[in-house]
């Protein structure tokens, strides 16, 4: 993709805003028609700069009181046991997102449970059967400061 303008990089902030922002919305805030705006939308989603359109639900509201970020360091590091621990991770609903770092631990996972009891069990029933980690170390979430996706 070519390089984006300041056009683009606008309709993006307003997107990352607001995903509902209309299309008329857009058009109207860059001097654009509405045909052309659309178009544009078109070429970044096409080009993979919009990966999708998503709802930010307030966790608390839905009963998920605690959100932890989990260090894990494994032992091993073959492909195998990366992969089934890549898969296991995919599939828990508690694991918001599970990044593979650099520094001290190999995986950062965000967790959310609905209270420690439930986050407690979380780490018996997921985490220590892990494949491949030799340590888990949890940090708990006081109050969230920023959120955004930017």
């Amino acid at each position: 993709m070519e390089q984006l303008d300041r056009i683009d990089r606008g309709m993006l902030d307003m997107l990352q805003q607001d995903g509902r922002v209309s299309n008329a919305r857009l058009a109207e805030a860059f001097s654009l028609s509405e045909t052309s705006c659309w178009r544009r939308l078109r070429r970044l989603e096409e080009a993979g700069l919009i990966e999708g359109y998503h709802a930010r639900l307030d966790r608390r509201k839905l009963g998920l009181g605690v959100m932890a970020f989990v260090q894990i360091v494994c032992t091993q590091h073959s492909e195998a046991v990366t992969a089934e621990f890549e898969r296991l991770i995919q599939a828990s609903p508690n694991v918001l997102a599970c990044d593979n770092t650099t520094g001290e631990a190999d995986f950062l996972l965000q967790v959310v449970a609905a209270d420690l009891d439930d986050y407690s069990h979380f780490v018996e029933r997921v985490l220590r059967k892990l494949p491949g980690v030799l340590s888990i170390r949890s940090n708990l979430s006081l109050r969230q400061l920023k959120s955004t996706q930017r």
